[in-house]
C-alpha cells in the first residue's frame, strides 16, 4: 500500500487542523465567542487557557505549517517570547542571544528578564564562537534569521547541532521568513516563534503571536502563557485562521516583489547600501539559498548622506510610513525611530541603525507602481 503523500504548504494553509463540522456551519470554522464554559467538563475550556475550539484549530494549523507537534497562539509575538523565556528559565539560568535582535526582544531582556535574575550573553553569529559562550547554567540559545532590520542570516543547522550536543533548547524568531519560506524545525530547532501580527496575519488588522515545537516543550511553555494572560479571543483567532489560508500565495509574491525592488535599489546611486539576502553580494546569500525557499518580502536600505530621511519619507505617496510589517500593502519605517527606538543611542550606532536606514515591507501592489514611488521620492529629495 502506497503511503499518503504529505500535503504541500499551500494545502496545509487551508486545511490543516480543520474540524469536521455539521453541514449547517458551512466551510468556515464556527467562532466561539463564549468566555464561560461548563466547569465539569474535562478539560475545562476557558479562553485564557488557550484551549477553545478556535485556539486548538489555529495552533494545529501553525504546527502543521512549521512541522512541529504542537503549537500555542498568544496575544503578541512578545507574549510568545515572554512565555518561552519565563517558562523555560529560572533566576540564575543563562541564555545566549544573537546580536542585533529585534528591539522589542532586547527591551524585554533588559527591562524585565535581567531584573528578574535571568542572565544573557550576546553572540555575533559566527558558529565557531558559539560554544565558547556556553556555561553550566546555559539553558537556551535564541536567534532570528533573517534578522530585523539588517536581514542577517544564521546557519540554522549548525546552531541547532551545537545546542543539541550541549543539551540546550534552540529557539528562533521566524517572523521575517514565515513557514512558507523557512521551517527551522527541519534543521533541528526545538521551538519556533512568530509575531503572527506580521505575515501570518498579513492584513495589518490583527495582533497575535505563536510558538511551535514538540508537545513536551509546548506543555512547559503553556502554563506561563496562561499566567501571563497572553491569549486571543475567538474573533481574532478567526481572523488569523482566515489569513493563514492565503499566507503562502501572499508571501511568495511578496518575496518575488522584494527581490526585484532590491535589485533596482542596488543600482541607485542615491542608495549607499541594500540589505537583502537575495542579492548575490549579501554575506548570507549562499546560506539563505540552502535553508530558505525564497528570500522574503523584507529589505532594508541606507540613504546617501546628502539625502534628508524625513524629506524622502514625505515624498512617498503609495508606500506608507508605518510601524509593523508583513501586510498586503507596502510600508516603510526607520528602525531607529520604531522597532529599535528603545535601544541606547550608542547601541544603535554600534549596530548600524541610523536615521538613514529604511526598512521596507514589500506588499502586493504592482511592482512598477512601488518602484515609481521610491524613484520619485529619491529624485525629489
Amino acid at each position: 500500500m502506497t503511503a499518503k503523500r504529505e500535503d504541500s504548504p499551500e494545502t496545509k494553509c487551508i486545511h490543516a487542523g480543520a474540524g469536521d463540522f455539521p453541514a449547517p456551519f458551512g466551510l468556515n470554522t464556527p467562532i466561539v465567542t463564549s468566555s464561560a464554559f461548563d466547569y465539569r467538563a474535562d478539560p475545562v475550556r476557558y479562553p485564557r487557557y488557550h484551549n477553545t475550539l478556535n485556539h486548538d484549530l489555529v495552533a494545529a494549523r501553525l504546527a502543521a505549517l512549521e512541522g512541529g507537534e504542537s503549537g500555542l497562539v498568544t496575544a503578541s509575538g512578545l507574549g510568545a517570547l515572554s512565555a518561552i523565556f519565563l517558562g523555560l528559565m529560572q533566576p540564575g539560568d543563562h541564555a545566549i542571544l544573537l546580536d542585533g535582535l529585534y528591539g522589542g526582544t532586547t527591551d524585554l531582556v533588559e527591562g524585565l528578564l535581567k531584573p528578574l535574575g535571568l542572565c544573557f550573553s550576546v553572540w555575533n553569529g559566527d558558529p565557531e564562537l558559539l560554544e565558547a559562550l556556553i556555561t553550566e547554567h546555559t539553558r537556551l540559545v535564541h536567534v532570528e534569521s533573517p534578522t530585523n532590520p539588517l536581514l542577517g542570516i544564521v546557519d540554522l543547522s549548525r546552531v541547532a547541532d551545537i545546542a543539541r550536543r550541549h543539551g540546550l533548547i534552540s529557539v528562533i524568531d521566524n517572523t521575517f521568513a514565515s513557514p512558507v519560506l523557512q521551517r527551522p524545525i527541519e534543521f533541528g530547532f526545538d521551538l519556533v516563534m512568530h509575531s503572527a501580527t506580521k505575515y501570518l496575519g498579513g492584513h495589518s488588522d490583527l495582533l497575535s503571536g505563536a510558538v511551535i515545537g514538540s508537545t513536551a516543550l509546548i506543555d512547559r511553555v503553556r502554563p506561563t502563557a496562561i499566567r501571563l494572560g497572553s491569549s486571543l479571543n475567538g474573533q481574532d483567532l478567526a481572523l488569523l485562521e482566515r489569513s493563514l489560508k492565503t499566507v503562502a500565495v501572499r508571501v511568495r509574491q511578496q518575496s518575488l516583489n522584494a527581490g526585484e525592488l532590491a535589485t533596482r535599489l542596488d543600482r541607485q546611486e542615491r542608495i549607499v547600501q541594500v540589505f537583502y539576502p537575495g542579492l548575490a553580494h549579501h554575506p548570507g546569500h549562499e546560506r539563505a539559498r540552502i535553508q530558505m525557499d525564497g528570500f522574503g518580502g523584507m529589505l532594508s536600505f541606507r540613504l546617501a548622506p546628502e539625502l534628508d530621511p524625513n524629506a524622502f519619507l514625505d515624498r512617498l505617496g503609495l508606500i506608507q510610513p508605518a510601524v509593523s510589517l508583513g501586510g498586503v500593502e507596502s510600508t516603510i519605517c526607520q528602525p531607529s525611530q520604531t522597532s529599535h527606538s528603545r535601544l541606547a543611542p550608542a547601541e544603535r550606532v554600534r549596530l548600524g541603525i541610523d536615521d538613514r536606514l529604511m526598512r521596507l515591507s514589500v506588499g502586493l501592489e504592482a511592482i512598477d507602481d512601488v518602484w515609481d514611488d521610491l524613484r520619485h521620492a529619491l529624485q525629489a529629495c
